[in-house]
């Protein structure tokens, strides 16, 4: 039944935001009706509506599937992959950050629905995340829109990103080495019982999680939703490349149940997002987002199924070194002259 939801929401969300965009898109561009619709489709290239600027069909369904088969086997959205991608494909980053949050969701999704079936989704503790993580998107959408009327929006996500990919990756990278070396040693890891860890033991609020064998406090749960939530309206992220590790490492919540669970959150955060970022700042792409849905849905399959095959070590080791490449790429970008030094902008939109 669980399964047969995700499926339904799935064509609820892509239906809703074809409602949602057709009469938006003139707003967005000081060009033509005409010329703003997807009339001019050559044989490989698609033109995109809000990005206003023609792309290699065949490129953006690598992308897509790439980050949909990355979505599979580490349990994240995929959508800090996904956003500096487009970035770097020169489309424009109010447009990567919305429509990428899209793509994560078709990702998310197709992931979840496998892990469902092999029973490794905590839906009680999924949905604290999310109650925590709708509050977030909501002020995270407010923030995104002021940023953008400052025009400080491209620098900010490219800022946080660096940072947050940099710091995050090298903590991955450390452990995960750490524990491949006590593996080839058969040296013995330090016995911790899941959800017994300091300060959070202490937090009022328990609850019983069966599913995951933790009885913990809701209330780091819920801010670790927020702080999902917010990166997911600014950044286009589905927050699984912070989240995973915040529930291994802070919540001691057990890795095979820990991957489901972040999907499962991942899936309606994102797909709110998506459409408050539609409906308030227009600035989802629909083509962009259908190419991208399908691509990731495909991709997503295989991966699930070849991170099956991988120790939990081994998983985060891949993660980090994934984060830390995205992270020096961009920080790259901040730093080296462009060739272009000059840019325009278009309907509000800037190159």
């Amino acid at each position: 039944m669980t399964v047969g939801i995700l499926q339904a929401l799935f064509i609820w969300h892509v239906g809703l935001l074809f409602m949602i965009l057709p009469g938006r898109i003139p707003i967005i561009s000081d060009r033509p009706c005409h010329a703003v619709l997807p009339v001019r489709i050559r044989p490989v290239t698609v033109y995109l509506p809000i990005a206003e600027l023609s792309v290699n069909i065949l490129i953006i369904l690598g992308m897509g599937a790439a980050v949909g088969f990355l979505s599979g086997m580490f349990g994240v959205g995929g959508g800090f992959l996904i956003t500096p991608l487009l970035i770097f494909y020169n489309i424009p980053p109010v447009v990567a950050v919305a429509t990428g949050a899209n793509q994560v969701v078709a990702s998310s999704i197709s992931g979840a629905i496998t892990h469902f079936r092999r029973g490794t989704v905590d839906v009680k503790l999924g949905s604290i995340l999310l109650a925590g993580g709708l509050v977030g998107a909501t002020g995270g959408v407010w923030i995104f829109s002021w940023l953008r009327r400052l025009g400080q929006l491209d620098l900010f996500i490219s800022i946080l990103y660096v940072v947050l990919l940099g710091s995050i990756g090298a903590l991955m990278l450390q452990e995960s080495v750490r524990a491949m070396r006590r593996a080839k040693t058969n040296q013995a890891l330090p016995i911790k019982r899941p959800g017994q860890h300091n300060w959070v033991h202490r937090l009022p609020l328990k609850m019983r999680f069966k599913k995951s064998k933790i009885y913990l406090s809701a209330i780091p749960v819920v801010m670790l939703g927020m702080a999902i939530g917010v990166l997911t309206s600014i950044m286009g992220v589905g927050g699984g490349f912070i989240m995973v590790p915040a529930m291994i490492y802070l919540l001691r919540i057990p890795t095979n149940v820990v991957v489901g669970t972040s999907l499962f959150q991942i899936i309606f955060t994102t797909a709110y997002t998506t459409m408050v970022q539609a409906a308030t700042n227009y600035s989802v792409d629909i083509v962009l987002a259908t190419i991208l849905m399908i691509a990731g849905v495909i991709g997503a399959q295989y991966g699930v199924r070849v991170g099956q095959k991988l120790r939990g070590e081994q998983l985060r080791a891949l993660l980090a070194l994934l984060v830390l490449a995205v992270g020096i790429r961009l920080a790259i970008g901040l730093i080296v002259t462009p060739d272009d030094l000059y840019s325009v902008a278009v309907g509000g939109l800037s190159y």
